[in-house]
């Protein structure tokens, strides 16, 4: 057992049995919570890198880890989900020598990135980057007609 999920008001443990697992209402998912606000194919669960993770399958009441609505994310021992208006506690260990998942590494990211006011862009070592050029600053020349059609526009 790779963790397990404990019902927040009770009920049977859901034990995490591979490293990826499909939740929804459907008879084939891999956990079913045969609930009417629960989508067909609600989230899907993953075990990366010795941490689990939870990621939104475009469902209509959506996901909540420790109270917080959200799309994807790395789930820490302990945390609590909430998948459409069902809570879980999610219980695993984190083995010895695994990284800190980005997403919860404080230095991992800038701060005007973590507020989605700037995108990571990759290094030129990163793979697909090698020995790609820069891309060439186009400049043109401005007319005064240009000139008055941006203030005009600033006004």
């Amino acid at each position: 057992m790779l963790g397990q999920l404990v019902p927040c008001g009770g009920g049977d443990v859901i034990p995490l049995q591979a490293k990826k697992l499909l939740v929804g209402r459907r008879s084939h998912c891999d956990i079913k919570l045969d609930f009417p606000n629960v989508s067909s194919h609600h989230c899907e669960l993953e075990l990366k890198d010795g941490y689990w993770f939870v990621r939104d399958l475009g469902s209509s009441n959506g996901l909540k880890v420790n109270g917080e609505r959200c799309t994807d994310t790395v789930l820490m021992p302990g945390d609590e989900l909430c998948i459409a208006k069902h809570s879980f506690k999610i219980e695993y260990e984190v083995h010895a020598g695994a990284d800190l998942p980005e997403s919860e590494n404080p230095f991992a990211r800038s701060l005007m990135e973590k507020a989605g006011l700037e995108v990571r862009r990759p290094k030129r070592d990163e793979p697909g980057e090698v020995g790609k050029p820069a891309p060439k600053k186009q400049t043109r020349r401005v007319s005064s007609e240009d000139d008055f059609i941006m203030d005009w526009l600033n006004d």
